[in-house]
């Protein structure tokens, strides 16, 4: 069986990311599990390396062009996982060294300046150490940083691959 093509892999990437999404989308509605305000980060970066994805696919670029999209895609799965990583640092830590909760995300947006919300949303709070759902003994954020390495991964390659 030969190996995809460098805009099916593209597509891939999107597909998974879009599985990543939806899968999101359906624990915080059907599961009751609300995202924390480095879930929503993460959120982003999927979205980010997955709307790439989706770019290489529709223009479908010779070498150049994939090697662009594919250090794009690896810079947002890096950056996504480095979150994953400060969430799970987050989730290890004594309950009595974990920061405080924060307000809501729209509480936030809604009452403070962009850049303090933002701020908060980056660094993550008390709500971010709560481990609320598990599978093989691992957390959302320990998956999701999975997800970020694969996904790293099949953009490397399409970095690297010749044709």
């Amino acid at each position: 069986m030969p190996l995809p093509s460098s805009r099916q892999t593209f597509l891939l990437i999107f597909l998974g990311c879009t599985g990543l999404i939806l899968t999101g989308l359906y624990m915080q509605y059907f599961m009751d599990l609300y995202p924390c305000p480095l879930c929503i980060t993460q959120r982003i970066f999927i979205i980010a390396v997955g709307l790439t994805g989706l770019l290489g696919f529709i223009f479908n670029p010779q070498a150049k062009g994939r090697k662009i999209f594919g250090i794009l895609g690896v810079l947002f799965a890096i950056l996504g996982g480095s979150f994953s990583t400060r969430q799970l640092w987050l989730q290890s830590l004594p309950p009595d060294q974990v920061p405080a909760c924060g307000p809501d995300i729209s509480y936030l947006l809604e009452n403070f300046p962009l850049m303090d919300a933002l701020s908060v949303l980056l660094r993550g709070d008390g709500n971010c150490a709560e481990v609320v759902w598990t599978f093989l003994g691992i957390s959302i954020p320990g998956w999701t940083l999975v997800a970020f390495i694969g996904l790293a991964l099949f953009n490397i390659w399409q970095i690297l691959r010749r044709a």
